[in-house]
């Protein structure tokens, strides 16, 4: 289910503030979050952040077309290592 529009998208605040910091200061650096439900707003655009996946952190850099989705879907949680098998031809 999606969240009401009355509401307005999620966005962590600590996340929000670093980004901001970051773009008045005008650094760039890996900024670490667990927040996956994070909505992607276009003050993170250029910026790489480091999405925590359950297990460790996936670095997501930030583009345009990456506006209005959420973090977690960029930071894989599960690793497809394969069907097992002869892999003759």
């Amino acid at each position: 289910m999606s969240r009401s529009l009355k509401k307005g998208p999620y966005i962590n605040v600590s996340l929000e503030k670093k980004v901001l910091a970051m773009n008045e200061s005008g650094k760039k650096s890996v900024v670490k979050t667990w927040a996956r439900a994070s909505m992607i707003s276009p003050d993170f655009v250029g910026h790489t952040v480091a999405v925590h996946n359950g297990n460790k952190f996936i670095p997501v850099y930030i583009t345009e077309n990456m506006v209005g989705h959420k973090l977690g879907e960029f930071a894989q949680t599960r690793r497809f290592g394969g069907h097992s098998g002869n892999n003759k031809k």
